[in-house]
């Protein structure tokens, strides 16, 4: 059984007992959220549209971090311009316990 959700802006493909990184939720660690934008419940046959608008993935919060630093470089060449930066994107840990639907 799987579901995709949608959060942050992106969607992912989840089944129970899952651990994925998704942007940053306002949540603290050991506590549970719960995902309500489900588009799709495969089940012995998929699910969607009518069919998944009550369905919901419970997950609980493992970890809020922030990933690896990216270096972003800007170069314009005969101009002497250049330009470093670095960013690190903060993320959320969750493991999926049930999906609803």
């Amino acid at each position: 059984m799987y579901a995709i959700i949608v959060t942050g802006g992106k969607q992912y493909k989840v089944s129970e007992g899952d651990e994925i990184r998704v942007e940053k939720l306002d949540a603290e660690v050991g506590s549970t959220v719960t995902f309500d934008q489900v588009l799709a419940v495969s089940d012995n046959g998929l699910k969607v549209g009518k069919d998944v608008a009550s369905a919901s993935v419970t997950a609980e919060v493992t970890d809020q971090a922030r990933d690896k630093k990216v270096i972003v470089y800007k170069y314009k060449r005969k101009s002497g311009y250049h330009k470093k930066n670095g960013h690190r994107q903060a993320y959320t840990q969750v493991k999926i316990n049930k999906i609803n639907g």
